[in-house]
């Protein structure tokens, strides 16, 4: 029973009489569910390391996309080198890299949590064998 519920449930009972017993309202208080913990993935240490360990591959990999060499700008300075002034960094294309690489992190992660969360539930389960 939800806490909308309990609520429906007394109220109904406060139409039938004005009077509603502290053994009816222990009673239903004591039917409420939990309510059920986040099951998102939890930030620790592990998958923060993982997440940036994937985020350096994935930048390491792809460099020759995140520098945008239309945009480079060049000088010849006294000794007749080359030097780059400026460049821009494709920061969209960063942005996919680094989005698209959180994203096989985390569902992996969540996979994992699910399969220990499922071993768990099988402990505790009597099996016929």
């Amino acid at each position: 029973m939800t806490k909308n519920e309990l609520i429906a449930k007394l109220e109904g009972a406060k139409e039938v009489t004005s009077v509603v017993s502290i053994d009816l309202v222990l009673a239903a208080l004591g039917m409420l569910e939990e309510p059920k913990a986040n099951k998102g993935p939890v930030f620790n240490d592990e998958l923060i390391e993982r997440l940036c360990e994937e985020i350096e591959s994935a930048l390491d990999y792809n460099s020759g996309d995140l520098v945008d060499t239309d945009t480079a700008e060049f000088t010849l300075n006294y000794s007749n080198c080359i030097e780059l002034d400026r460049v821009e960094i494709n920061v969209r294309d960063v942005m996919e890299h680094v989005e698209a690489k959180m994203q096989l992190v985390l569902e992996a992660f969540e996979s994992e949590a699910a399969d220990e969360e499922a071993e768990a539930e099988e402990e505790g389960t009597l099996r016929d064998e």
